[in-house]
C-alpha cells in the first residue's frame, strides 16, 4: 500500500458478498464512528508524510511503524464497509444504490454529514448533491 503521494484513488471493484450497502441514513449513523477513524488517519497520514521529507537512514524504523499505524485505521475503515480514497484530504466512500444502479455516498472530513453522491467511476469531482434518489 504506497501513501506517499495519495491523493483519489480509483474505485476499487470487490469480489465476493460482503459489500456492504448503505443507505444515507444508515451511513449518517456510521458517521460518528467513521468521523474518529478519518480524522486519525489525516493526523497520521501528516506524521507519515514529514518522515517521508526527512531522508534520513534513522527514521527508517519509526517511518515503518507509522506506515504501520496508517494501514491499520485504514484496515478499521474497511471492516466498517467504507472505502477510504484519499489519505490526505480524509474522503471516504459508502457504497448505495440510487435508481437500481451501485453508486458511492461521499463524505470528506470536516462535513457534517452525508450530503454528496458520485458514480463509482464519477469520483470527487463527479459529486452531486443528494435528493431523495438515493436508496439502498
Amino acid at each position: 500500500m504506497e501513501v506517499h503521494g495519495a491523493t483519489e484513488h480509483r474505485p476499487q471493484r470487490h469480489s465476493g458478498p460482503k459489500r456492504r450497502v448503505f443507505t444515507v441514513e444508515h451511513a449518517n449513523r456510521a458517521l460518528p464512528l467513521v468521523k474518529r477513524i478519518v480524522a486519525d488517519i489525516v493526523e497520521q497520514h501528516k506524521r507519515v508524510s514529514a518522515l517521508e521529507d526527512k531522508s534520513n537512514p534513522e527514521l527508517r524504523d519509526q517511518y515503518a511503524a507509522e506506515i504501520d499505524k496508517l494501514r491499520e485505521l485504514a484496515r478499521e475503515l474497511t471492516s466498517i464497509g467504507v472505502e477510504l480514497k484519499d489519505w490526505r484530504r480524509g474522503l471516504v466512500d459508502f457504497l448505495s444504490i440510487r435508481d437500481g444502479r451501485e453508486i458511492y455516498l461521499c463524505w470528506k472530513h470536516g462535513e457534517e454529514s452525508i450530503e454528496f453522491w458520485h458514480d463509482l467511476e464519477a469520483g470527487f469531482p463527479g459529486r452531486i448533491h443528494i435528493d431523495e434518489g438515493v436508496v439502498a
